[in-house]
This record gives C-alpha cells, sequence and structure tokens, in this order.
C-alpha cells in the first residue's frame, strides 16, 4: 500500500522522518553514514513504517537522497513505503529532473515544500505550489504533498490547503507538541469544519535531552516547547516518554496522522517501536 492509499485507509499512519547525511562529510564518513542511513530504511520499510527522506534541512546541503537509494537500496526494499523530500532550493532543472527520476525508479510520492528562507541556498521560486504546479503539468501518476502550519492562523492554512492551485494530495505540518495541543485541535476542528479533503501528517520531533543549548538551536527552525521540555526531562521523563505523550495528546485532539522526526538512525526502528508502544497505539 502507497502513502495516499495509507492515509485513505481509516488507519493511523506513523511514518519516520530521517535525514541523509552532509553533504560536506569525508569520503570514509558519508559512507558509513549512508550505509546506517540504508539500513534504518530497510529496517523500517520492511516492517511496513513509511519513511520520508529530508532534502537541505535546516539549510544545510545534504547527499542527493534519491540518487543514494536508486543505487543501493535494492529492489527488495518496496519504493511505496519510502517518500522523499524536494526543496525548492535548487534550479528550477534540478528539481524538474528530480521528480521524473523519483517517478521512473518507482517512487510513488513526492513531498515538495519551499524550504526555509532565512538559511542556505535561495529558493527557484516563491512558494512551493509553483513548483508542484509544473510537476503536476509534466506527472499526474506522481503524487505530491504540502505543507501547513498548525502554529500559524488556521484559517489562512486552511486556505492553502483548499486553494485550487494547492496541487497536492495530502500535506505535512510543521512540528508540533503536547504544549502545542490547543493550536493543533483548532487546527483541525477549522479543517474539518471548511471540509478539507485531502489528508495531513503531523510533524511531532523526538527530542533527546533538554540541552539548552540544543533546544535554542532547534528553536530558530522550530516552535520549541523549551520550559515545558526542561520540566519534563527533570522530572525524569524518558525521551520516548515525551514523544509518545505527544502523540496521544495531538490523537486526542484530532489528529490522526504522524511523522516523527530526530529519530537515531541506527536505532530508528526500535526506538519508533518503542514510542508508539508507550503511546498505546500500532502501526
Amino acid at each position: 500500500m502507497d502513502l495516499l492509499s495509507a492515509l485513505q485507509s481509516g488507519r493511523s499512519v506513523f511514518a519516520a522522518e530521517l535525514r541523509p547525511p552532509r553533504a560536506e562529510l569525508a569520503t570514509a564518513e558519508g559512507m558509513d553514514a549512508w550505509i546506517d542511513t540504508y539500513h534504518a530504511v530497510r529496517r523500517l520499510t520492511r516492517q511496513g513504517t513509511f519513511v520520508f527522506l529530508t532534502d537541505s534541512a535546516v539549510g544545510a546541503a545534504e547527499e542527493d537522497n534519491l540518487r543514494h537509494l536508486v543505487t543501493n537500496l535494492g529492489r527488495d526494499v518496496p519504493r511505496d513505503r519510502i517518500v522523499p523530500f524536494l526543496t525548492t532550493k535548487h534550479a528550477i532543472e534540478y528539481c524538474l529532473s528530480y521528480a521524473d527520476r523519483a517517478h521512473q525508479s518507482g517512487f510513488p510520492a513526492l513531498v515538495v515544500l519551499g524550504g526555509d528562507k532565512s538559511v542556505g541556498a535561495p529558493r527557484s521560486v516563491a512558494h512551493a505550489w509553483q513548483l508542484r504546479q509544473m510537476l503536476r503539468a509534466r506527472d499526474h501518476a506522481l503524487a505530491l504533498g504540502g505543507w501547513a502550519n498548525p502554529h500559524g492562523d488556521p484559517e489562512r492554512q486552511v486556505d492553502y490547503l483548499t486553494a485550487a492551485n494547492v496541487h497536492a494530495e495530502f500535506y505535512l505540518t510543521q512540528v508540533v507538541s503536547h504544549h502545542h495541543a490547543a493550536q493543533v485541535e483548532q487546527f483541525v476542528r477549522t479543517a474539518e469544519r471548511r471540509g478539507l479533503a485531502i489528508p495531513g501528517l503531523f510533524g511531532v520531533f523526538y527530542y533527546r535531552s533538554a540541552n539548552p543549548r540544543t533546544l535554542d538551536a532547534l528553536n530558530g527552525f522550530l516552535p520549541v516547547p523549551v520550559d515545558g521540555l526542561t520540566r519534563e526531562f527533570s522530572d525524569g521523563a524518558t525521551p520516548e516518554e515525551i514523544c509518545a505523550r505527544t502523540i496521544r495528546s495531538l490523537m486526542d485532539a484530532g489528529a490522526r496522522h504522524f511523522y516523527i522526526s530526530n529519530l537515531p538512525i541506527a536505532q530508528a526502528q526500535q526506538v519508533l517501536g518503542n514510542i508508539l508502544s508507550k503511546a498505546g497505539v500500532s502501526e
């Protein structure tokens, strides 16, 4: 079952978001990092978990995730369980070629995002929908994913997702936490009232500690509930418990599908399983 079919099946989807190795890694170090990534993708997809692979996350240039996947994963890894990211922070020619390669290599879906404006290369188009429009004109078979931010005004966010030019069959959201459950519930209720038809996956971050420097750095890219996390870690909560609280709380707020970011590559399958167990849900 591909991602779009799974999102429409009536069951919750719990996906893993992995970040490919940075492009500037030395050859040996980069090879080791990719081997770990291959193993993580294989283990996760073979157990039925969908895997998203980012593109130039937080402004840092990453290796071409598609090229490495096609070259090294082999045919025994289910392509319909892997969803690459593509940001607009590349030349248009690269973006169009990337989508063509994704389709030709058997990947049925692609998430197309604008990318952070404040860091890294500039966007090749002002808005991600413009790139999705170009891709849709070339290929009607590839399912395209958009983006929403539950931290923003819910009416405006739903406006984006219901617009005629959204060119998306599903969407992902900015990372949210159980400390943001009220915003998530407002977004979900607004989407329901407005009759939003396309399904979405809510972003959940696996915080590994309450290190002030780490949280401060992350806060430059996503809304981090620093005070709440600091209290929870101080009270003895584990990273898995905190992540599970987020999933459980957001489900209570009406969210149904999730992607979990920042999982440790080498233990991604095990850690994700522990989180879902503690949240009282199953894939």
